[in-house]
């Protein structure tokens, strides 16, 4: 009697006998290769990314600098305007306080919160009489000394200028004779100045073309600033 028996399981053989490999898994292929192409993508979103960042840090540095230069502009203009400006000396009218070729600092905001005193070096607009009376430099703004203010009553004998009686003690350095021409007595009209270029016998000035208006004056000098071996206050 024979007993029952489970059929033998089947395997696969090679024809030496041996058991063949399973074969590679179609998935297995699939999933590295979208394993690489994701990492690809990858790295180039990241380089994009990177190039993107350097262009935006690009752009704010350009917008940085034209901010910093606009701000820069504008304070100047309104420095140049409101505050200081600078000026060049192209005659000898104020020798030896100033000299052809100097540069100087005008403080415009100097009579802000004051008025202007006698002795005070001023730049103002050269009055419209100037240029068909004076053999001087064709130029739109002049530099002289304050010698009367609005009130004053002033004349000179010989060398000697008299303010509301007094003599003028000019302390400050100026090349003598007076003139001609002669300071005739006169008193100061309310909001004019009389000036006068340091240089007495070469500056024309208040004696002969009159008074400087007060909304004339541009402001006060201050400084020498060029050449340097000339620096110095005024």
């Amino acid at each position: 009697m024979t007993s029952d028996a489970e059929p033998p399981s089947a395997s696969r053989t090679d024809p030496g006998g041996a058991a063949a490999p399973d074969a590679p898994d179609a998935t297995d292929a699939t999933d590295t290769t979208g394993a690489a192409s994701e990492a690809a993508t990858s790295r180039i979103s990241r380089r994009a990314a990177k190039r993107a960042a350097k262009r935006r840090s690009a752009l704010r540095s350009v917008i940085d600098w034209v901010v910093v230069l606009a701000v820069a502009t504008s304070i100047a203009l309104v420095v140049r305007a409101y505050v200081v400006q600078t000026y060049y000396i192209p005659s000898l009218s104020m020798y030896p306080t100033l000299n052809v070729g100097d540069r100087i600092l005008v403080l415009k905001a100097a009579y802000r919160f004051t008025s202007p005193a006698t002795g005070d070096v001023i730049v103002f607009r050269a009055p419209s009489t100037e240029r068909s009376m004076c053999d001087s430099p064709e130029v739109d703004d002049l530099v002289k000394r304050i010698i009367g203010t609005p009130g004053d009553t002033i004349w000179s004998v010989g060398n000697t200028i008299f303010i509301n009686g007094h003599v003028l003690h000019q302390d400050w350095q100026h090349v003598n004779p007076l003139g001609p021409p002669a300071i005739k007595r006169q008193t100061v009209p309310a909001n004019d100045y009389f000036v006068m270029g340091d240089n007495h016998p070469a500056s024309c000035d208040s004696r002969v073309w009159g008074y400087v208006p007060r909304g004339n004056i541009i402001g006060k000098a201050v400084l020498i600033f060029w050449p340097i071996a000339r620096f110095s206050i005024i």
